[in-house]
């Protein structure tokens, strides 16, 4: 069993990156030289300001500059690497810093279209032609009708068995039939061999394509605000039914994300297409913007239910 243990862990391709730990105004030393190396240093230099600003959180920065650092060599050996599965915020700045390097390709991929945690695949361009098989799917089947198990309880079974958390994309509940998971494909017959029981439930733990995940478009309700500015406080008080003055201390709190990176500052703006979220009340993103003849604007709040 722990032999067994031992060998679904190291399933990185790369070597693994230990944490820096740094300040990321460090100077960027460890960048080779050349065309290459320069964009990498302007991407990072550019992750480091927003750090300086306070709009990303410092744990996100390490895991971008990590990203940055495979890469580098994934430009310099003409190979393709992979991260493991990521959070959100960690997608959204390395997939930003990533598209300010013209020799470096990347695709983030978590199994189906609405994925919130996906594996990024890193490459240059002529080793990198189509998507990289780097996501697979378990379905875990067993009687859950008279012992209902939650995400958690799900999410507990697979790393009860040594798998960690990063090795682990979305879990989607399907309730009394079980749940289907998504993670690294080198993880398949360790887990469909090991996982026998989530909670008290004995289970049937088999892979299946992912064509099969069963997933439904999120149910929203659309809605419409009349607004003098586009200040997040403004709007997203307005979609949440909440005052200014309360989603303002919520801000400070840290509790306010716009696409995942939490927002303190309540002058911010919103444009088309944001993603706003506050801890306890939900999310909503922020539709058609139009500009009235009196210089107001009507936007669109789309509120996930």
């Amino acid at each position: 069993m722990a032999a067994a243990v031992a060998l679904a862990r190291p399933l990185r391709r790369l070597p693994h990156f230990p944490s820096r730990r740094r300040a990321v105004s460090t100077p960027l030393h460890f960048f080779a030289r050349g065309p290459c190396g320069v964009a990498l240093a302007v991407a990072a230099a550019a992750v480091g300001d927003s750090s300086a600003k306070g709009s990303v959180h410092r744990h996100v920065i390490e895991e971008v500059m990590d990203i940055l650092d495979m890469a580098q060599m994934a430009s310099q050996r003409r190979d393709v690497f992979h991260t493991s599965f990521l959070t959100p915020p960690i997608i959204k700045e390395a997939m930003l810093a990533i598209e300010k390097l013209a020799d470096i390709k990347a695709v983030a991929q978590g199994g189906y279209p609405q994925a919130e945690r996906c594996r990024i695949s890193v490459g240059h361009p002529d080793s990198m032609r189509s998507n990289p098989d780097v996501v697979a799917a378990l379905s875990i089947s067993g009687n859950f009708r008279l012992e209902p198990c939650s995400h958690g309880d799900f999410l507990g079974a697979i790393l009860g068995v040594g798998i960690t958390r990063e090795k682990v994309g979305d879990m989607l509940l399907q309730g009394e039939r079980g749940a289907q998971v998504l993670v690294d494909p080198e993880l398949v017959d360790y887990l469909t061999s090991t996982l026998e029981k989530v909670g008290k439930v004995g289970i049937s733990c088999t892979q299946i394509p992912l064509l099969a995940i069963e997933y439904e478009p999120p149910r929203t309700k659309s809605s419409k605000t009349v607004e003098s500015s586009l200040r997040v406080d403004a709007v997203a008080s307005a979609g949440f039914k909440i005052s200014r003055t309360k989603l303002g201390s919520m801000m400070s709190s840290g509790d306010v994300r716009v696409n995942w990176s939490v927002v303190t500052k309540s002058g911010a703006t919103l444009k088309a297409g944001d993603v706003v979220s506050v801890s306890g009340l939900g999310r909503l993103k922020i539709g058609e913007i139009v500009t009235t003849k009196r210089g107001k604007y009507v936007v669109q709040l789309i509120q996930y239910l």
